[in-house]
């Protein structure tokens, strides 16, 4: 992999996050937490933004999922040489952790943006001679192993993750960025940096104040199910004596134990959702902190299938450097628009051929529906009723479906629904096709969503904090058919960029299962199938109104005008450069 020039040090952003989608060969990411940092640092060295991103390196990656003729999944680990995609930097840092002494190490990745900005991306590593066996396993997997395991790898992030850019000269950074709460450790270790300077040992509100003018963080979850925490006595056991009552000092305990999400907010001055209703929701989980909504975005050069890239370029050149172009989309001929979709969708199919063994019809309207896999996302809502779904297909016009999706390895919930999925396409055979890719990743993702000819959304209302899947397929003209919750709810124009299941009230599966039947029924599929321009107008629309705006490019420049630049330097020691923070060895020593 030819690696761009060695990237400067003036990154005054510093993004970290627990899991950061950069390249197909590189397993560091699990979902749409990662894909949407990929997604941020992408667009920064897009728009010459200077930030700096930290993660760590998973040797062992996720997981690779297989599924057997149940649906029935099974884990092993990802195979990669980091040698091969990374630049080895060597040991950067140390973290005390349980009493011992742990050295980590950073590979760094460079983001190339289309001007030729590079944004470095720190990976850490704790896989060096001279660690702990069960230290060196700490980077491992993405969200594996226990409460321990856990904890020891925010450790590494916030803590080890802070003292390695400063061992590797970023002393320009004014704000850290906290993407999820996972990293919310960095406040701990902004807190000792500041006493370190003075000397001291006891927190005040002033040092929370003075670190708070310093961080943003973004949450994702609206589920409080979903926020890390940990008991008093393990904190006290990883972290140390000390450390836990330092924390405890600095407020962020929450009820007994320490809770990463309020950890965030407590040292955060701009807290933000990712989506409106989101926003709403968090104001309502975590009453007293001022939190903002910024509605997520995707990178639109990297989810832009290479037919509709070519499209764009024809029809609106400036695009890739302004996403604001995709506005003008309005104006781009049927014909060409429909030929660049059937291109899209033919690279899909071929895909499924050659590598699922799946022979779909290319001329047959194609749902597609590829998320993690989860209960409150629903996959099976489509198949509420089969029997109407089959005469729906033998009346009105026939489909097929793709499903893709992993379920985490300790959600035996989410792998039930896996398997329900694939006892509905036995149900169905012979009347709709029902295919399911194996384990999804960027690259099937997408295939996906330029590839069909709708987009499925169906989570159960108020759980989706915002998707982005939905955005994907409107950059390729994609229309959604969703339920109105996350993004949706800001992007749904009915029967202009796609179409919503069921209302904004009360959840009712019933109600929403034959809500969704009504459209397809009624709307969707006949639009399809009379071959005019009635669906093509829908599609044109998607990238129009919605691939305008719900991009990283839009994201990233409210990030910058309402978060970034807002903390004041002015009361920072001016020491801070010189400082070694408690734990972190300044000292290099030979790498693996």
């Amino acid at each position: 992999m030819k690696m761009p020039s060695t990237p400067t040090l003036d990154a005054k952003t510093a993004y970290f996050s627990m899991e950061i989608a950069l390249d197909e060969g590189i397993p560091s990411y699990s979902g749409a937490l990662g894909v949407l940092a990929g997604d941020t640092l992408r667009a920064a060295a897009d728009m010459s933004v200077p930030m700096v991103g930290v993660t760590l390196l998973y040797r062992k990656g996720y997981f690779r999922q297989s599924l057997d003729g149940a649906g029935i999944q099974t884990e092993s680990p990802e195979q990669w040489n980091p040698s091969t995609e990374l630049k080895y930097l060597g040991p950067l840092s140390t973290v005390t952790i349980g009493g011992r002494q742990v050295r980590v190490a950073a590979w760094r990745y460079e983001i190339q943006g289309i001007s030729g900005y590079v944004v470095p991306v720190y990976m850490l590593d704790t896989d060096l001679p001279g660690n702990a066996e069960q230290d060196r396993h700490l980077t491992d997997t993405l969200y594996g192993g226990d409460d321990v395991y856990r904890l020891c790898q925010e450790v590494v992030l916030g803590i080890g993750g802070y003292c390695a850019l400063r061992e590797s000269g970023y002393s320009n950074v004014e704000t850290y960025h906290m993407n999820e709460g996972h990293s919310a450790l960095l406040g701990l270790a902004l807190i000792e940096a500041r006493l370190a300077v003075e000397s001291r040992t006891t927190v005040t509100e002033e040092d929370v104040t003075v670190v708070r003018k310093r961080c943003v963080f973004t949450t994702h979850t609206p589920v409080p199910a979903g926020h890390d925490q940990f008991s008093r006595n393990l904190v006290e056991r990883v972290l140390g004596g000390d450390r836990a009552h330092l924390l405890e000092s600095a407020g962020c305990y929450h009820e007994g134990s320490l809770n990463m999400t309020y950890a965030a907010l407590r040292c955060s001055h701009y807290i933000n959702g990712v989506a409106m209703r989101h926003g709403e929701i968090s104001r309502g989980m975590f009453p007293g902190y001022p939190i903002s909504a910024i509605t997520n975005g995707v990178h639109a050069v990297s989810w832009t299938a290479p037919p509709f890239r070519d499209l764009f370029d024809r029809h609106l050149a400036p695009w890739k450097h302004d996403n604001r172009y995709l506005r003008y989309a309005i104006g781009i001929p049927f014909d060409e628009l429909r030929q660049a979709h059937q291109q899209a969708k033919g690279a899909l199919l071929t895909a499924l051929k050659s590598r699922a063994g799946v022979q779909l019809d290319p001329s047959v309207f194609t749902i597609g529906f590829a998320r993690r896999a989860a209960v409150y996302k629903r996959p099976e809502l489509l198949f509420w009723d089969i029997e109407r779904l089959k005469r729906l297909a033998r009346q009105v016009g026939p489909l097929q479906i793709v499903y893709g999706g992993k379920a985490h390895p300790r959600d035996f919930g989410g792998k039930t629904t896996i398997q329900h999925v694939f006892a509905a396409g036995s149900a169905l055979k012979g009347v709709i096709p029902v295919a399911y890719v194996e384990d999804y990743d960027m690259t099937w993702g997408r295939l996906l969503t330029s590839g069909v000819d709708l987009w499925l959304n169906t989570p159960q209302r108020p759980e989706e904090a915002s998707g982005t899947s939905g955005m994907k397929a409107a950059l390729n003209g994609v229309p959604s058919l969703s339920i109105m919750d996350g993004w949706w709810i800001e992007g749904c124009v009915e029967g202009v960029t796609g179409w919503a299941i069921g209302t904004d009230g009360p959840s009712d599966p019933n109600a929403e299962a034959s809500s969704l039947y009504t459209k397809l029924e009624s709307v969707i599929l006949p639009a399809f199938y009379q071959r005019d321009n009635e669906y093509a107008k829908v599609m044109r629309y998607c990238i129009a109104l919605n691939g305008a705006f719900f991009n990283t490019q839009r994201m990233l420049s409210q990030c910058i005008s309402n978060a970034y630049g807002v903390g004041s330097r002015g009361c920072w020691p001016t020491k801070v450069e010189n400082i070694e923070v408690h734990g972190a060895a300044t000292q290099a020593v030979p790498g693996p």
